[in-house]
């Protein structure tokens, strides 16, 4: 599986970016996505995940503000960051393993695939 990001970029305070991931392979629709962040200095951490069933999971620093979708025919997730603020600045990763229900989400490690990341910048 291949994973290329993109829809980074430069945004002011308040506004809105949206990040696609675009995935290879056949096996997209069984497969659990997420997004993860990396800002300087600190480690990488979960922004979102989904299940393949459709069940999501939100950091608590951007529930209300971002949202997971996934489109299994285009083998395309995406995030829609809304209110953006300045510590959202980093670069975004889309992650994806073979779905595992009862397995931890939160952890880069229990991911296979990752995309190149995609650089946002939020000014304040």
């Amino acid at each position: 599986v291949q994973l290329q990001a993109s829809g980074g970029g430069l945004v002011q305070a308040g506004g809105s970016l949206r990040l696609s991931c675009a995935a290879s392979g056949r096996a997209f629709s069984r497969s659990d996505m997420a997004w993860f962040r990396q800002a300087p200095g600190k480690e990488r951490e979960l922004v979102v995940a989904m299940w393949s069933g459709g069940g999501t999971t939100y950091a608590d620093s951007v529930k209300g503000r971002f949202t997971i979708s996934r489109d299994n025919a285009r083998n395309t997730v995406y995030l829609q960051m809304n209110s953006l603020k300045p510590e959202d600045t980093a670069i975004y990763y889309c992650a994806a393993r073979a779905s595992a229900p009862f397995r931890s989400v939160v952890a880069p490690k229990a991911y296979d695939y990752w995309g190149q990341g995609t650089l946002v910048t939020v000014s304040s």
